[in-house]
């Protein structure tokens, strides 16, 4: 564990709360910008939220382009796209290469303002520092929709962020529930052992095989370069949240595995019945219906909105100017919750927190 040199009572310029990759981005510029910080994850080993992702995880670009600011991640022979482990294997590295002063396990309860600054209260005691960065992210929080009768339903429920791998549904019925990259890589390996079912709000949309993380960032890029000098640009409406096809996704399409449906209207206690009135019986139920932000540490200082989020302007809290958010998402900067996006977003948040430093 790397710690910072402060006493527990200094006051710090930042505290970071959370080491995933937007924690170690923001860490990355907050050491180079001269600033006195510390980062508390509630991990208990370096990786964020990357170590509770499935087993067979793969990242939709190339090493070089899936990388946090100063050193590019490390390519492995033969490995086209990195794995899980791949990631949080760089990511741990990336923290001892720059010795950046993570303490952990370290959980943040609550956030409260005081006078000069802001207090971080913690299961090991008590914070304080000049401003704060929450990069917490949003793997604590998945997000699974109110079915009617769902719980109701006998069979297994499980959302992505606890599913590790197919072994547990072999020869099941199964509705993998959700048209993103998650629904598409689970359904395409329990479609192999299960009897699975692809449920889709409308039908997916896969890019083009030779379309990856590279071209998708470089689309949002000129997009959002476009909207900063009040112009258009005629490039493709694919986004990141489009299916990448992977080799797994792309053997999947090719078996006939990935002919999606669209939902169920209700649970019962055997299984689902269909917009056509029609049940069916299944053993279980794969969510791969997303996150939403993890700001409960963040409910004292009163700047979680109706939505969950908090109204920021350019990554700065609008209610509380000493709170930064980062990672969460397009609202705390473009791309900000990819490990190819959070660089600019936290670089360009860093000079603002300096200037907002140098100021006070």
């Amino acid at each position: 564990m790397n710690t910072t040199t402060e006493p527990d009572a200094a006051l710090l310029d930042v505290i970071v709360i959370g080491g995933g990759q937007a924690g170690l981005a923001t860490a990355y510029y907050l050491r180079r910008a001269g600033l006195t910080y510390v980062v508390l994850d509630a991990g208990e080993t370096p990786g964020g939220a990357w170590r509770h992702a499935w087993n067979s995880l793969r990242l939709f670009s190339p090493s070089s382009w899936s990388s946090l600011p100063g050193w590019p991640m490390p390519a492995k022979p033969g490995v086209d796209y990195p794995t899980r482990d791949d990631v949080i294997e760089y990511l741990s590295a990336y923290e001892q290469r720059y010795q950046l002063p993570v303490e952990r396990p370290v959980e943040v309860l609550a956030v409260n303002a005081v006078d000069g600054g802001l207090q971080i209260v913690t299961d090991r005691g008590i914070r304080k520092a000049r401003m704060v960065v929450s990069a917490t992210g949003t793997w604590s929080q998945p997000f699974i929709p109110d079915y009617p009768g769902r719980s109701a339903f006998g069979g297994v429920q499980l959302h992505s962020a606890r599913y590790e791998s197919p072994d547990a549904f072999v020869g099941k019925r199964v509705l993998v529930v959700g048209g993103g990259n998650s629904g598409a890589q689970i359904m395409a390996e329990v479609s192999l052992v299960a009897d699975a079912t692809w449920v889709t709000i409308t039908e997916p949309l896969f890019l083009p095989d030779d379309v990856d993380g590279r071209v998708l960032f470089q689309r949002a890029t000129d997009r959002w370069k476009a909207q900063m000098e009040g112009r258009t640009v005629d490039a493709p409406i694919g986004g990141l949240g489009d299916i990448v096809a992977i080799p797994s996704v792309r053997a999947a399409r090719a078996r006939g595995d990935l002919n999606s449906r669209r939902p169920f209207t209700a649970f019962n206690e055997q299984g689902v019945t269909w917009p056509d009135g029609s049940d069916e019986s299944i053993d279980a139920v794969i969510w791969c219906t997303g996150f939403r932000p993890a700001l409960d540490h963040l409910h004292p200082l009163g700047v979680v909105e109706a939505d969950g989020r908090a109204a920021v302007e350019d990554g700065r809290s609008i209610r509380q100017p000493r709170l930064w958010l980062m990672g969460y998402g397009d609202w705390t900067g473009a791309a900000s919750a990819t490990i190819v996006g959070v660089t600019r977003a936290a670089r360009d948040m860093v000079a603002r927190i300096q200037q907002a430093a140098a100021q006070a």
